[in-house]
């Protein structure tokens, strides 16, 4: 299960949205997580409501006209109706000043109050979709997560295999470090999976030998990602010369796992003595982009031999 308090999000997004803290910081630590939302018929994020209410409500000038216009009795009637409807936040947007009513009202129930002179259209798009993200169902793989020419590649295998080696043999031909150990996999669109990293082991890559390397530090900002969409996998697997002449050689069906419903474009690689296999890596991401273009090398060869077959 997925979660984010209220903290998280004003802490994340406080300089985009322009956030300020009016009131409510007793209730700071409120979360919204997917299982909740899930079993929910609401919107995550939505102008106030007292029909149809979401999880972050979001006042425009609308809407506080409309509480300002109400009797003490129905506004304080309002005010109970937003508390009982599980509001995790509330945002004044625009240039509107606060209520001192809104002010009082957040104190005494703990319902964190923020300021934004953003749009509410705006807060609401952003807001909407970081919370798509931060909920997104998620799962974790073992391997070294880069981003190789612009393609974001896991490298798998078994211990021991050479994946991290591998790894920073990328790093200096270019390639970006996201992951290394435990990758961080979020469904953040239905056919997207975004790779992160684990704060503990952000910039971190253990290298047998020499032991945890701080990439950033050694080679450069340009030398790690914080995210990136995953869309290859290389397997590396150890290969007896038996199991390597019994290979075939042009497979015709591309290979795929599914990780949470989405499938990935998987390439196996043998891992033999004097393969460079950081160039096989490379050969295999720019392939990929290759097939996305609708080049597909494998039909075309295919097609040029069946041409010759017939020609002759």
């Amino acid at each position: 299960m997925s979660q984010v308090n209220i903290r998280q999000l004003f802490e994340d997004k406080q300089v985009r949205l322009e956030l300020t803290h009016v009131a409510g910081l007793d209730g700071a630590d409120r979360i919204i997580d997917s299982d909740a939302v899930e079993a929910s018929n609401r919107e995550m994020v939505g102008h106030l409501s007292m029909t149809h209410p979401s999880w972050v409500q979001v006042l425009s000038e609308t809407e506080l006209d409309y509480l300002c216009n109400l009797s003490l009795t129905e506004r304080e009637c309002a005010f109970e109706q937003i508390r009982e409807n599980g509001t995790t936040c509330l945002i004044v947007a625009g240039d509107n000043a606060v209520p001192a009513e809104l002010i009082s009202f957040a104190n005494k129930s703990s319902i964190p109050l923020f300021a934004s002179s953003k749009p509410s259209i705006h807060l609401m798009w952003l807001i909407r979709h970081y919370l798509a993200k931060e909920l997104a169902e998620a799962t974790t793989r073992h391997g070294v997560f880069l981003d190789v020419l612009g393609v974001g590649v896991m490298i798998t295998g078994e211990s021991a295999v050479g994946k991290s080696e591998l790894g920073l043999e990328l790093i200096t031909r270019g390639s970006g470090l996201v992951a290394d150990d435990v990758v961080e996999l979020h469904r953040i669109a239905p056919d997207t999976l975004e790779g992160r990293c684990p704060e503990l082991l952000r910039d971190f890559l253990e290298v047998r030998g020499l032991g945890m390397l701080n990439i950033r530090t050694m080679f450069g900002e340009t030398a790690v990602r914080r995210k990136k969409s995953l869309k290859l996998i290389v397997h590396l697997h150890r290969a007896q010369d038996a199991e390597l002449s019994q290979m075939e050689r042009l497979p015709l069906v591309a290979t795929h796992q599914e990780i949470l419903g989405v499938k990935i474009n998987t390439v196996n690689i043998p891992v033999v003595a004097g393969r460079n296999l950081a160039v096989l890596v490379e050969a295999a991401a720019r392939n990929f982009v290759l097939q996305q273009r609708g080049i597909n090398t494998m039909q075309e060869f295919i097609s040029r031999h069946d041409h010759m077959l017939v020609g002759n």
